[in-house]
């Protein structure tokens, strides 16, 4: 059989075809995924604050807030006023621009990466597998950058008075509490991440696969594809938010406050999930299918129309 490893990057040579840009480097073609990943995820993150506000809120006082969503989001501003919906929105858009870009940025990466390593017709015929492992691997390292801003936010919506936003908490928290603390929460934060990640992105993928299978992507519109994005998006969130809910939930308790001297992290967490049950750790779960379901649909959406932007549109498509 003939080695079918393309010689010089596909990516690259895609995206020269497309933007009518020979010149354009696999650094600059791959520092513009990350980018464009960069923004989807921190402007649809940001946009819903509010909702992470109330679902976090049920998650860490689910006595308290047992009234669902739209009765967290009453009870949250009747005692706190409407500027509490948007407690932790710093870091929630700081901390997401950086991991939309090592998450999308990586993902191209590692797609073009396997297809180098198996070549293009073992990779195509084993697409999942290679969807799978790139998004595991791209989420590892965003999940390294994300992780103290998500350890922050999850102190300023926890605790209100804590700190007064992004600055203060992060300088407070690495004061007293030192470097660990930020990491307090990194192995579930990959628990919830990874898993998260790779069904988002395998289910996406085959989602809008399918979609082109009927429609071909070729004969269709600028708007015809980001409806396809929408979709495909909106049902990879779904089953995202379903895989990822009881780290999640464990993600929210533990870095709700700090640790008892001495305590381990890993001890912590099995104390929690002794607590929580299988039950408990889908507390929430509705805001969070909403929630999750909404932003990955735009940030699908919104990923696409960006590349477009930037003339990166030569990302490598495995499906038959």
């Amino acid at each position: 059989m003939a080695n079918t490893t393309p010689k010089v990057d596909a990516v690259v040579e895609k995206a020269k075809e497309a933007a009518g840009a020979p010149q354009m480097s696999a650094a600059n073609l791959y520092a513009r995924f990350a980018l464009a990943g960069a923004i989807c995820c921190s402007v649809t993150h940001g946009a819903l604050t509010p909702v992470d506000v109330v679902k976090t809120r049920i998650q860490l006082d689910p006595v308290t807030y047992n009234n669902g969503m739209i009765g967290g989001f009453r009870k949250v501003v009747q005692n706190e006023g409407a500027g509490a919906l948007l407690t932790g929105v710093g870091p929630t858009f700081a901390g997401y621009f950086l991991q939309g870009a090592f998450k999308f940025g990586g993902y191209e990466f590692f797609k073009q990466q396997s297809i180098n390593l198996l070549g293009l017709e073992t990779a195509t015929n084993n697409r999942t597998a290679v969807y799978l492992a790139s998004s595991a691997a791209a989420e590892f390292f965003a999940d390294i950058a994300l992780c103290p801003l998500e350890a922050t936010r999850i102190r300023l919506v926890s605790q209100p008075t804590y700190a007064s936003g992004l600055v203060s908490g992060f300088g407070k928290m690495l004061k007293n509490e030192g470097v660990g603390a930020f990491y307090a929460g990194f192995g579930p934060i990959l628990f919830k991440q990874i898993p998260y990640t790779m069904s988002k992105f395998v289910v996406y993928e085959k989602v809008a696969e399918a979609v082109y299978s009927v429609y071909p992507k070729t004969e269709m519109s600028d708007s015809a594809q980001t409806a396809v994005n929408l979709g495909s998006g909106l049902v990879a969130g779904f089953a995202a938010a379903i895989v990822s809910q009881p780290a999640d939930t464990m993600l929210s308790k533990i870095n709700k406050t700090p640790g008892a001297p001495g305590e381990s992290t890993t001890s912590r967490l099995v104390k929690i999930a002794k607590e929580l049950g299988l039950k408990g750790s889908y507390t929430g779960i509705g805001a969070r299918l909403f929630m999750v379901g909404t932003l990955t649909a735009f940030q699908f959406a919104i990923y696409g129309d960006v590349k477009k932007a930037l003339n990166a549109t030569g990302g490598v498509e495995l499906a038959k």
